[in-house]
């Protein structure tokens, strides 16, 4: 009964000594995953993704982390290499795209294996990959529209320019875009002998001297309405005086008829 006894002991001690010793072969080869990246587990046969934490076995399994966080790519197209509007008048722009690697399975494995791990978020293999392509929809798009337009109606002209890009890009999306900057090119960084550009120049010369005129009409006018008040105003303020004059001489007058009726009496 001892035996037996002691048996179970050793039993239950051993299934003890295995339990705690799996648990830490667990928590030793459990990797986690932080916010905003990816997991790869290439395996025998197959490659795993996860975005929390799996267990990885050393020599069976190789673990790479990929960062699928967002990143930005900035597009700037200034001087004569403006982007040139519908009007042809060029503009000076800065946007600035938010891409990521797409959070899924599918095409986290689709970007590792075509860029590998490492470079899949790297700010300059983004700018090789999409930097071409998103100034290219930023020239479709600007194209479309007068300066006018493109600098008072901005949310539409970037609207218009994801949905050019699209929202999958191999494995990576598009969050968003946001315009930084946005000004009319300076005249001084024009090239005069670009058709494109000399078009431009005379559009904005006579745009410029339309406002010019108008600013000139609005300042006359603007003169002769004050030079119209004073007139009326110096028309009131000498009818005033001839009406006191006029009150002034009838009051006289009847003070000094009442005085003669008196004398006459």
């Amino acid at each position: 009964m001892e035996a037996i006894t002691i048996g179970a002991g050793v039993l239950i001690a051993l299934a003890l000594l295995i339990g705690i010793g799996l648990v830490l072969m667990v928590t030793r080869l459990f990797r986690k995953v932080d916010q905003g990246r990816a997991l790869i587990i290439s395996k025998l046969r197959k490659v795993d993704v996860t975005f929390t934490g799996a267990i990885v076995l050393p020599v069976l399994h190789k673990a790479e982390y990929m960062d699928i966080s967002v990143k930005t790519i900035d597009v700037e197209r200034t001087g004569r290499d403006g982007l040139i509007c519908k009007d042809n008048i060029r503009a000076d722009i800065r946007i600035t795209f938010f891409v990521r690697v797409n959070k899924t399975a599918e095409d986290v494995k689709k970007v590792a294996a075509a860029i590998g791990t490492t470079r899949a978020s790297s700010q300059e293999t983004l700018q090789e990959l999409f930097a071409a392509k998103f100034s290219e929809a930023l020239k479709t798009v600007g194209k479309q529209l007068d300066f006018e337009d493109l600098y008072t109606r901005r949310n539409e002209f970037r609207d218009a320019i994801i949905q050019v890009i699209g929202t999958d890009l191999n494995g990576y999306s598009l969050e968003d875009a946001a315009i930084d900057y946005l000004e009319q090119t300076s005249l001084m960084s024009l090239d005069k002998s670009n058709v494109l550009d000399a078009q431009g120049i005379r559009k904005i010369t006579e745009l410029t001297a339309i406002q010019h005129v108008r600013t000139n009409e609005l300042a006359r006018h603007e003169e002769k309405e004050i030079a119209r008040q004073n007139v009326e105003a110096r028309e009131a303020i000498l009818e005033l005086e001839r009406r006191q004059t006029d009150a002034e001489l009838k009051q006289q007058r009847e003070i000094e008829t009442v005085r003669a009726r008196e004398q006459a009496e």
